[in-house]
């Protein structure tokens, strides 16, 4: 039996029960966020959008943003450091890996702030804590939720639609998690097709949707018919626009192409999540890192130009991450191993372009770890602040200095 014939019998038998209504589990989960705005009885505040870039696995900062000058450098990665005269040289002592010429572009436009040193106190060399913590905004995890989902939970209703975040993952980033919004997530945009289906299968949902209830049911009633129309309207945006760009076959490629999408398509929309892996360079570093620094590059810099074409450049910065630097010295496989802080890129129009930070002190190390000067939280307040229209006081649980890295 096809996965359609399932989900239509499912749907003709109610067999998914939401809030007391018969109706599918992902339609009344991305209604709540349209259950506050109705009942403020306020209209959507389109406004800017940050795309943040997860680069899960631990990327390797030193050769993403390579300290050339720096003898102890070629003494601690004797096979694996970016040679001087290959680095793409921004100045006088740091340069981008050579795979990074789309990068080096954006940067000398102005687009790109390399903010150096990034991380948090006593950093965690383990993938899923600290992880947890990017996410979560809090070394010690005592914060609940994400930092994302915690912002949402204090925008103003009136800004809140049914798809005002939206994640291209396999699984919801924790950064998402909020306690009053569901945040829709989907492998790829071809999801969204899956989701509502065809004419059939939407009428069906509308079917579900509708109908006797009592007083109580019905505001749970209209703002699933609000996500359905919310859905059904992105479904049908998403048709009618293809990126031009040349973005590769790499899952940066994939995944910007489909971020471009939704730019060009999702007004309401305000946050997109990209997740990508592969950043755990234990070994073969060289040749694994390569490919991964020629996908981002590619996809990055056609993301660009394709804002850029459809006169949406101004309304979109891309914030650059990854859970932890590698080691400063190189192992034995040619690899390196889990490290501490690096370097994390915003990127747009509205970027003031250029260093932050002080460069890498490979003399002054903690454990074989670059030590952080810039906590991420840092990076997170400027955004929420000048960027997001929210309070990092609130989500953040405290005030952490804003960076002068964006134009306001």
């Amino acid at each position: 039996m096809s996965h359609d014939v399932t989900r239509r019998d499912l749907l003709k038998k109610g067999g998914m029960i939401a809030v007391g209504l018969a109706a599918p589990a992902w339609l009344s989960s991305i209604a709540r966020a349209d259950v506050i705005k109705r009942g403020m009885g306020k209209n959507i505040d389109p406004d800017g959008i940050l795309v943040v870039v997860q680069l899960t696995g631990g990327n390797d900062g030193l050769n993403t943003v390579v300290p050339f000058a720096d003898p102890n450098y070629y003494k601690l990665r004797p096979t694996l450091g970016i040679p001087a005269d290959k680095a793409l040289r921004l100045n006088a002592t740091m340069g981008l890996h050579p795979s990074l010429t789309g990068l080096e572009t954006l940067y000398k436009e102005g687009k790109v702030a390399i903010i150096q040193g990034v991380g948090y106190p006593q950093a965690n060399r383990s993938h899923f804590k600290s992880m947890d913590i990017w996410h979560q905004a809090s070394p010690d995890t005592s914060l609940a939720r994400g930092w994302i989902g915690r912002h949402l939970d204090h925008v103003d209703p009136k800004k809140l639609n049914p798809v005002y975040a939206l994640g291209l993952s396999n699984d919801k980033p924790r950064a998402l998690d909020s306690a009053k919004v569901s945040v829709p997530c989907f492998a790829s945009l071809a999801d969204i097709q899956a989701m509502v289906g065809d004419l059939e299968s939407e009428q069906m949902l509308r079917d579900i949707s509708s109908g006797a209830v009592n007083a109580d049911q019905k505001v749970i009633q209209a703002a699933n018919k609000s996500a359905l129309d919310a859905m059904v309207e992105l479904r049908d945006r998403l048709s009618k626009f293809t990126p031009v760009g040349s973005y590769g076959d790499s899952t940066f490629g994939n995944g910007l192409k489909q971020v471009a999408q939704l730019v060009a398509t999702s007004p309401n929309t305000r946050v997109i999540y990209l997740s990508a892996g592969g950043f755990d360079t234990h070994a073969k570093q060289l040749t694994d890192h390569e490919k991964l620094m020629t996908g981002f590059n590619q996809a990055i810099l056609a993301f660009q130009r394709e804002l850029e074409t459809i006169g949406k450049a101004d309304k979109v910065t891309v914030l650059v991450f990854s859970e932890f630097g590698r080691r400063s010295y190189e192992n034995a496989s040619g690899g390196t191993d889990h490290g501490a802080a690096a370097p994390m890129f915003v990127i747009g129009k509205n970027v003031k372009g250029g260093f932050y930070g002080k460069d890498p002190n490979l003399t002054d190390l903690t454990d074989g770890d670059i030590k952080y000067g810039i906590d991420f939280r840092q990076v997170y307040a400027t955004t929420l602040d000048q960027w997001m229209g929210g309070d990092s006081g609130a989500v953040l649980g405290g005030k952490f200095e804003n960076l002068p890295i964006l134009k306001v």
